[in-house]
């Protein structure tokens, strides 16, 4: 079809449609919470012949693949083979990890997932003009433009899916227990929960138990279980006898009261619920810990620093801005995790031999790796540094997380709900006993 003589179907279908068929055609003309550009179907002077439910018809059977995104001329969407993701919790352009998920699927990278809806309520809602609010809704604009992407307020506002559904839900932790509840409602058929899932381990174990009531899986956004550095350490320290490996996870905040305050209060959670929590998905994944397991735990408390800070809302806060310690299970394994809020942007492993001497370290990112990150940092020089050390470990996750929904393939490598249960568990356990070790 060509461009002359246009006109809008939006008058068409709301007339001869049924209602359930109107709605999710053109349901963001009555939908105020949902965002989206207006779609217009063009047709030629040779084709004014046809009747309103021809043209009806043609417009709801128009594949996106065939359409200049240019023209905004077709609802985008999952297609057959691919997940219908919704990301529930975006957060600020450039800082948000739901932000940094939906740059990646938008992009195309995660072949088996197309991001069809952005639920934020906050940015679309009471933060509209607060601080990144104006940021989010020119950005919210532009993709809703390019991509055909729905924004919503609120799971409930969701269609029926159309594809397999598969929520994101990438918000605030004390919020989870209710979104994943809403997701379940909502036809999702699989759940990707971001670390570390809930603020306590009787809200995430009672998510676990309703999930599997619904007969939904969940599965968690631990991304170093895939990442290439663990891998190869681990196969690494198999080869020598008596080995001790050490996993290190270092963020790039700046040492000042005011830096870590904020950091302290945002992540309110403590760090080994959020930052060190995914080496603690590790331990659990593949060193036996469990809290029923641990025999010891020590501090290093040369490297260690526990501090009290305000945040912006003048509250505080007490966590760790560094922390190293060392696990012995009962089972005899022993393995030893850093982490430091300042520590720079690189993460690695290093593997010691029986005398205690370091024979190996694999960085994250590797040399390989590096490369892309000079290309993100150029593309996205505001955004956080950690999103682009650890990206393509986010798509590999967020990929195999798809194609799972769709075909029922293994995540291989992706953590279970079970897996985080354990983990926050563990998180748990260690945080008193880590505080009293450097009191």
């Amino acid at each position: 079809m060509n461009l002359t003589n246009t006109f809008t179907l939006l008058s068409v279908t709301t007339t001869l449609l049924s209602p359930s068929h109107a709605f999710t055609t053109i349901q963001q003309y009555k939908n105020p919470s949902l965002r989206t550009y207006h779609h217009i179907l063009s047709v030629s002077s040779a084709e004014n012949a046809k009747t309103a439910v021809d043209l009806a018809k043609e417009f709801e059977e128009t594949e996106p693949s065939i359409i200049d995104a240019s023209t905004k001329s077709a609802v985008g969407g999952a297609k057959v083979g691919q997940a219908e993701v919704v990301l529930v919790g975006c957060g600020a352009p450039n800082r948000g990890m739901g932000w940094y998920h939906a740059v990646q699927m938008l992009e195309g990278r995660c072949p088996s997932a197309s991001l069809d809806y952005i639920i934020e309520p906050w940015f679309l809602g009471p933060g509209s003009e607060g601080p990144g609010g104006p940021e989010f809704n020119t950005w919210a604009d532009e993709t809703s433009s390019k991509y055909s992407t729905q924004f919503l307020t609120s799971v409930a506002d969701l269609p029926e899916p159309k594809q397999p559904r598969v929520a994101l839900i990438s918000g605030r932790t004390a919020d989870n227990p209710k979104l994943l509840r809403e997701c379940i409602e909502a036809g999702c058929k699989c759940i990707y929960l971001e670390k570390p899932g809930a603020p306590t381990v009787k809200e995430l174990q009672g998510m676990k138990e309703e999930a599997e009531k619904a007969g939904i899986e969940v599965l968690m956004g631990y991304n170093k279980n895939v990442c290439k550095y663990v891998r190869k350490t681990r196969e690494f320290a198999e080869t020598v006898p008596g080995s001790h490996v050490t996993f290190v996870s270092n963020n790039a905040y700046e040492n000042t009261p005011e830096s870590l305050g904020e950091c302290f209060e945002r992540n309110a959670e403590g760090m080994l619920k959020n930052m060190a929590i995914h080496e603690l998905a590790l331990l659990v994944s593949f060193y036996d810990v469990t809290v029923e397991n641990i025999e010891s735990v020590t501090a290093d408390k040369e490297f260690s620093s526990m501090q009290t800070l305000p945040g912006p809302s003048g509250k505080e806060f007490t966590d760790f801005d560094k922390i190293k310690f060392t696990i012995k299970t009962k089972t005899g394994k022993v393995v030893s995790v850093a982490a430091d809020r300042c520590g720079g942007t690189d993460s690695y492993a290093t593997v010691t031999d029986a005398n205690g001497e370091e024979v190996f370290r694999y960085w994250m990112p590797d040399d390989e790796d590096k490369e892309t990150v000079k290309e993100l940092q150029a593309q996205y020089p505001t955004a956080m540094p950690y999103f682009f050390t650890q990206d393509p470990d986010y798509v590999t996750v967020k990929e195999r997380v798809a194609k799972h929904t769709v075909t029922g393939e293994e995540a291989e490598g992706v953590a279970t709900i079970g897996i985080a249960v354990e983990t926050l568990r563990v998180a748990e356990y260690l945080t008193p006993t880590l505080m009293d070790q450097l009191k």
